[in-house]
């Protein structure tokens, strides 16, 4: 496994992030204990979840918390990021980024994963109606509790992130280093704004959905064979996208490598990228996002992938001169 700092921290994490967000509601929490152990032995220290995910809200953070009551350093192990932001029940005020939610969502969630700390605390959506001095002075008492070392967004606008790192300016705080968005060969809307304020005040990107659902994971193949079947919004837009995605599977026979893992490759050669989340849901899948690490795509491979799948130029250079 290949290791690489969390934005412009010191941290050092894995270039693969195991999302852990089918854990629960498709993975029992025995075979997710297998999977992070397994993730442990393959070199993957950063993990990622959040309160909201499972059945209910809160089960996931809890599969996570008694695997690392088993001891064994697993916690040690393991750089632990998690969320908060959506509503927990239907009671006011247990949802959101107030510095009340702030407050309980940190400790509900420190509970659950029987933890005293979170590695990387983010902000799972802005909140238009919390203004950020609040925000961050009630992130700033957590950091000094110790409850959090650092914090990164999700799903934020280029003018969200910027916005945050002023208010944290002003208060002499680190801000946000990292950002979680919706990136790959597929959807790669985040190239116009996004990415160039994550890299120009230092934030790592932490892509969710590489593969965009199963798309660029085979699916022309794995439909051929009977493997999976396509409805609805899946199929009307394999459809849409069918000769760029029949294009990225005979590139990836040409490499001599699966679909999945040219799409994890090609995220992991963006220079903004940290790590892209892998959500596993079983061994198997697991151990074939594994090579992505290992594979280098070649100046004409990426040129083929541009043709295939058109990113976006910097705002505003992309509508603009």
């Amino acid at each position: 496994m290949e290791y690489t700092q969390l934005g412009r921290t010191g941290l050092r994490v894995s270039r693969l992030c195991l999302g852990t967000m089918n854990f629960g509601p498709q993975t029992s929490e025995q075979d997710a204990h297998a999977i992070m152990d397994a993730a442990h032995e393959a070199g993957i220290n950063f993990f990622d979840t959040a309160n909201r995910y499972g059945t209910q809200p809160g089960e996931t953070e809890t599969i996570l918390g008694n695997w690392f009551s088993t001891g064994g350093g697993r916690r040690e192990r393991t750089v632990l990021a998690t969320k908060l932001y959506g509503d927990m029940d239907d009671w006011p005020n247990n949802g959101r980024l107030s510095a009340l939610n702030i407050r309980r969502a940190l400790d509900a969630s420190l509970r659950r994963l029987q933890t005293d700390y979170i590695d990387l605390y983010q902000f799972h959506h802005i909140d238009r109606n919390t203004p950020w001095d609040e925000i961050w002075q009630a992130i700033e008492v957590a950091i000094q509790a110790g409850k959090i070392l650092y914090v990164g967004s999700s799903n934020f606008a280029g003018w969200h992130i910027a916005d945050a790192q002023a208010a944290a300016a002003r208060r002499s705080l680190t801000g946000l280093v990292s950002e979680q968005s919706l990136y790959n060969l597929l959807v790669r809307e985040i190239e116009l704004e996004v990415a160039p304020a994550a890299e120009h005040y230092g934030l790592g990107i932490i892509p969710w959905s590489p593969l965009q659902g199963g798309l660029l994971g085979g699916v022309i193949k794995k439909t051929e064979a009977g493997v999976r079947r396509l409805e609805g919004r899946a199929a009307q837009s394999l459809e849409a996208h069918r000769d760029a995605i029949q294009g990225y599977e005979q590139l990836a026979d040409e490499i001599g490598t699966q679909p999945a893992t040219l799409g994890l490759s090609w995220l992991l050669s963006r220079p903004v990228v940290t790590a892209p989340i892998i959500g596993p849901r079983t061994r198997a899948q697991l151990d074939s996002a594994l090579p992505a690490v290992e594979l280098t795509l070649s100046d004409d491979h990426l040129q083929r992938l541009d043709k295939l799948f058109p990113g976006r130029k910097t705002a505003p250079e992309d509508y603009a001169w």
